[in-house]
């Protein structure tokens, strides 16, 4: 494992962000003055602070098993609990519905329909009105919602659903993007296509071309904390959720248009998550409905936590894709032109799969330009779950076919993949830096970074090794694949690109921070709490982090694109920078010295020769009735993205990152083994070392298990088979590498004015994991000598991989037979 001080310049970019991208006040200017200054007499910094490793602030609450999620809350006397009642078909109109025995059932309370529900009966966050919190006269997949029962017990509300009985007429079902477009489905939301060029009359003229098709399987988040939520009713029809949502304000609405009453009633709020992955963007939105719905109607606190199994049959999934692809190159191996289609399963509502499929979109291109281009999505609906937001938010999906067309030229020119890699990446400030979207890539290092990881883990002569062994080893094959991620880095909805923050200094020194980010693992609490360190030059006991809640910070953003500590972290600067300023300008009155020597140290805070401890600069702000209390806002800058015509500057930037995975297979059964993993990524300049390394490792693990292990599997009734752990494997701790390295790549701070310099790190190594694919890949190939693209479908399951084996198998003897070289 990786030293999390490895490739740390702890005096790199120590200067903050500018005010140009705070919306800011000539006084907020001095205040960044003053903190220029302080940096320049103190000493040290903080222990701990921000650019620095610190330990998560939850890390021991949560190894101790005392960090409280939603159902470790106190309950509330007289709380009553949910069940829902969930559709066995999976395309059906409804023609009765018996809940007798359900209200008769032993504890039950209340029993839940449409007819309850004195406001919207909709809960799509996309404002399309194709999702109601529960079905109507019309089921569209199978474990949809169609009725609740509130009861006493959670016991007695689960067995009492059970006990209904729900009459059906069976309508057509489609269930997979074969089906899909084989009856000509609709799409949940507009398709879009990305162009440059004319990439028909390119792929003419290419002298080379290979066209196929890939599949790429969905992935359940399998958080380990279920959906649930908590609701509380208070007087005047005001109501507090405790949700289980990377999105407070959106769970927030949602609520209030279910009870038919404003926002400024409900409060929301979050501590921690246990894990989201996207999979509590939206999908939370439903459980914390029914919970506050049956809490205004019975005047009681109401929970609901959803068992695995209704969890995993109720909730989205990463999208499915299938990719046609038409590339057309030289024989150097260089991009002509590309025509993509990328067609989703999204299932019955539209949720977000329009922002995904476009994401898909705007990374198939991955690190490589090409001249001409067209690409295109499909997001058809399908009578299964409603396909979601996951980690990388379709990019990872897109990302695959940008690599099989590399992979597919390797092979065709008999170059290493990553030579064909090397001469396709973007090449800033050149005639080959322009995005399919129309927007310039400024700061291009993806061939950088993988040169640099390629010769610090030996990738050419253990390539070489690799070859020499497979002709000596009949049964395993090993593999090598060395493969980069460019990933953009801001919401595609560009009025999600705010954040705000509220900071409070207390009289004795201590500060309590609250912005609008949820916390669900990943460590962005900790972040925030190092930004305030920074800052104020204090240890990491006087700093403070509450809950996310909407009574403190209002009209959040979701907590995911990678963004929040990016939105966050400046809101929170913001915020700080204020009460700096006060204080500074307290301090040079009060002491009689210019503002300029006034200095935040972590000795004390230094006004011209003398030095006052925090508290005491505190306590006198206070007496001399200074504000000790602030809100802070950013909105990232620079962004625009119009799609209607596919142009526009969706990102500020881009992360960067490489990783070279090898791999041992059998292919007498189809079985594999990780053996070694080397990553290289572009954390700009860390906010925390650490915590960035350990979502590397995490990422890559999630990644790899996507494209291996996770296989998601419907009957021909739409009824999803892996709907446990029985069922759904995801990555174990044997499936780790054997050999894992991790470095952050050193002295490159963001080029972009982001908090500290840093770079967003919780999507981008998700797409480590492709190389782990490719790797496979590359093992199987030997058993056609190279010859041939495997063509490896994901997840790359060991009957997959036998598949994929056989079929290479088939080519070979069949070259033998032919004496076709």
């Amino acid at each position: 494992m990786s030293d999390p001080g490895d490739a740390f310049d702890l005096g790199a970019g120590m200067a903050g962000p500018s005010t140009e991208v705070i919306d800011g006040t000539k006084a907020e200017t001095k205040a960044l003055d003053a903190r220029s200054v302080s940096q320049r007499i103190s000493l040290k910094p903080v222990r701990g602070g921000a650019s620095q490793s610190l330990r998560h602030e939850s890390g021991i609450l949560h190894v101790s098993g005392a960090a409280t999620y939603i159902d470790d809350l106190p309950e509330p006397k007289g709380l009553l609990h949910l069940a829902p009642g969930l559709s066995t078909r999976a395309h059906a109109r409804i023609l009765s519905i018996d809940l007798g025995a359900v209200r008769a059932a032993s504890g039950v309370v209340l029993v839940l329909t449409t007819k309850d529900i004195p406001g919207h009966n909709d809960v799509s966050p996309v404002g399309k009105h194709d999702e109601p919190l529960l079905a109507e006269d019309i089921v569209s997949y199978h474990g949809q919602m169609i009725f609740a029962v509130v009861a006493e017990t959670r016991a007695q509300a689960r067995a009492a659903v059970r006990l209904a009985k729900i009459g059906y007429e069976d309508l057509p079902a489609i269930l997979d993007v074969a089906q899909a477009r084989a009856a000509g489905s609709e799409v949940v939301w507009r398709s879009l296509t990305m162009s440059r060029g004319d990439a028909e009359s390119a792929l003419r003229k290419a002298p080379r071309r290979v066209s196929g098709s890939l599949s790429v399987g969905g992935q359940e988040h399998f958080y380990l904390e279920g959906q649930a939520a908590m609701a509380m009713p208070g007087e005047n029809r005001e109501m507090c959720v405790w949700s289980s949502t990377q999105h407070p304000t959106e769970t927030q609405l949602m609520i209030a248009h279910v009870l038919d009453c404003p926002s400024a009633l409900v409060t929301v709020e979050v501590r921690r998550m246990g894990g989201g992955f996207g999979g509590k963007e939206t999908q939370a939105n439903g459980p914390a409905c029914l919970a506050a719905l049956a809490a205004s109607i019975t005047g009681r606190a109401t929970k609901l936590r959803l068992d695995r199994d209704d969890d995993m049959t109720i909730t989205g999934k990463r999208h499915d894709f299938v990719i046609d692809y038409n590339v057309g190159f030289d024989d150097e191996g260089r991009i002509h032109a590309v025509d993509m289609v990328l067609a989703a399963r999204c299932g019955w509502s539209a949720d977000l799969s329009g922002p995904v499929t476009d994401r898909a979109l705007f990374h198939a291109d991955n690190a490589y330009y090409y001249p001409d281009v067209r690409l295109r999505s499909e997001p058809l609906k399908t009578n299964t779950q409603s396909n979601t937001a996951y980690r990388g938010f379709g990019g990872p999906q897109g990302i695959v076919g940008a690599e099989r067309l590399i992979e597919e030229i390797a092979y065709a020119t008999g170059f290493d993949p990553l030579d064909v890699r090397l001469c396709n990446t973007y090449e800033t400030g050149t005639d080959r830096d322009l995005t399919p979207y129309h927007m310039n890539v400024e700061d291009s290092i993806a061939a950088d970074i993988m040169k640099a990881l390629a010769e610090d883990c030996g990738y050419r002569k253990r390539r070489e090794d690799i070859r020499v062994f497979n002709t000596k080893s009949r049964f395993i094959k090993r593999g090598i694949a060395l493969t980069p991620v460019k990933f953009g880095i801001a919401f595609t909805a560009t009025h999600y690109n705010q954040a705000g923050a509220l900071v409070h200094v207390y009289t004795d020194g201590s500060v309590q921070v609250n912005h609008g980010g949820c916390e669900m693992g990943q460590g962005l609490h900790t972040k925030m709490v190092q930004v305030v360190m920074r800052e104020f030059a204090l240890e990491a006991d006087r700093v403070r982090i509450t809950a996310t809640n909407t009574g403190k910070v209002p009209n959040t953003s979701a907590t995911a694109a990678s963004s929040g500590a990016d939105l966050n972290g400046m809101a929170v600067l913001d915020a700080v920078i204020k009460i700096k300023t006060r204080l500074v300008t307290f301090a040079a009155e009060h002491w009689s010295v210019p503002e300029d020597h006034i200095a935040f140290t972590p000795e004390g805070v230094q006004a011209g020769e003398t030095l006052i401890p925090f508290s005491d600069l505190i306590k006198a702000a206070y007496f001399a009735r200074i504000s000790l209390s602030s809100n802070g806002f950013y909105k990232t800058p620079k962004i625009h993205w119009n799609p209607d015509t596919g142009r526009g500057r969706p990102f500020l930037y881009f992360a960067y990152g490489a990783a070279c995975s090898e791999v041992a297979v059998d292919t007498l059964t189809g079985e594999m083994c990780i053996e070694r993993v080397d990553i290289l990524h572009d954390a700009g300049q860390s906010l925390n070392p650490a915590i960035d390394i350990g979502q590397i490792e995490g990422a890559f693990v999630q990644g790899a298990g996507w494209l291996t292990t996770e296989e998601l599997v419907w009957d021909s009734a739409g009824r999803l088979r892996t709907h446990a752990p029985s069922t759904y494997k995801i990555p174990g701790c044997s499936d780790r590498p054997r050999i894992f390295n991790v470095r952050l790549l050193d002295n490159a701070p963001n080029q972009e004015e982001t908090i500290f310099r840093s770079k967003a790190v919780g999507e981008p190594p998700f797409v480590h994991g492709l190389s782990v694919l490719h790797a496979i890949s590359d093992a199987i190939a030997s058993l056609d000598d190279y010859r041939s693209c495997p063509r490896l479908d994901a997840p790359a399951t060991p009957e997959t991989i036998l598949r994929c084996a056989e079929h290479l198998r088939s080519i070979a003897a069949d070259r033998v037979a032919t004496g076709t070289t």
